[in-house]
């Protein structure tokens, strides 16, 4: 049995390693705090879009981009929401650059693109098209924040990890998805990847919280996630597999917490 100290120890490790990356992403807690996803023990309600924006061009942001909670769609080559490869995105961020205050509508082509360390901040999909976002740095060193937001209607992936560092989620809320975040199963370069995912709502259907290669040294850290309308409890907290570069779709090996590559007990979810 663990013991309270212990567990204190625990949860004061990860508000430090939260403390960390603020310090590294300043943006994540610039202009106030955002209330807790599940405060109060209800969803977020979600933002009302204060104006439309097409976009025909994939927006490049180098320092800090404010939507100011304009909803943004694509158009023209960008006006698809389909699951098709190789789409390209409605933004385009580069290494240390902050994407805040955002509605991304419908069609939303293959969202958000980080290049290497980025922050977003605020940033909700209304309909998932390809990935919502997908981070692509190859610095060991990368640190990818998604902080408040929230994300609909995903029939894959919400969160692609492509590239190498440590991706952090925070009180965000997700719904109808089939996984939150997903280490890439089979990209020809592959890396050891960091994944933690704190105080986030999950609403079904869903397929996985988040999936992990355990064979390259993934660890995936859940804290705080409330599941709501899974009963039956079908969503998997955590599914481990076997990675690879070839282009092969991965070997699912298992799920659940095994305290080396999914790092979570039971008293870290809750259902309702």
């Amino acid at each position: 049995m663990t013991s309270h100290k212990r567990k204190t120890g625990r949860r004061r490790a990860v508000v430090g390693g939260l403390g960390a990356l603020a310090v590294t992403g300043a943006a994540v807690v610039a202009g106030g705090l955002l209330a807790p996803a599940g405060a109060a023990g209800a969803v977020a309600a979600w933002p009302q879009a204060k104006g439309d924006k097409p976009v025909a061009t994939t927006i490049e942001v180098s320092g800090t981009y404010d939507g100011r909670l304009k909803r943004f769609h694509g158009t023209g080559e960008l006006g698809s929401d389909g699951q098709d490869e190789d789409q390209k995105p409605l933004f385009v961020l580069q290494d240390g650059a902050v994407l805040k205050n955002v509605i991304l509508g419908t069609p939303a082509a293959d969202g958000v693109h980080c290049l290497g360390s980025c922050t977003l901040r605020n940033v909700w999909w209304e309909n998932v098209g390809e990935d919502a976002a997908t981070f692509k740095g190859t610095s060991a060193s990368s640190v990818y924040a998604v902080y408040g937001g929230g994300a609909k209607s995903a029939s894959d992936k919400v969160f692609q990890f492509n590239g190498a560092g440590k991706l952090v989620v925070t009180r965000f809320q997700v719904s109808g998805f089939g996984k939150l975040v997903r280490s890439c199963g089979n990209c020809r370069k592959q890396y050891a990847r960091t994944i933690l995912i704190d105080d986030v709502d999950v609403t079904a259907p869903g397929r996985s919280v988040v999936g992990v290669n355990a064979n390259y040294g993934d660890t995936a850290t859940l804290r705080n996630v409330r599941i709501h309308g899974d009963a039956q409890r079908k969503i998997k907290p955590c599914t481990r597999f076997t990675g690879n570069s070839t282009g092969k779709e991965p070997e699912e090996t298992g799920t659940g917490p095994d305290g080396t590559t999914c790092r979570y007990s039971a008293g870290d979810l809750s259902y309702d």
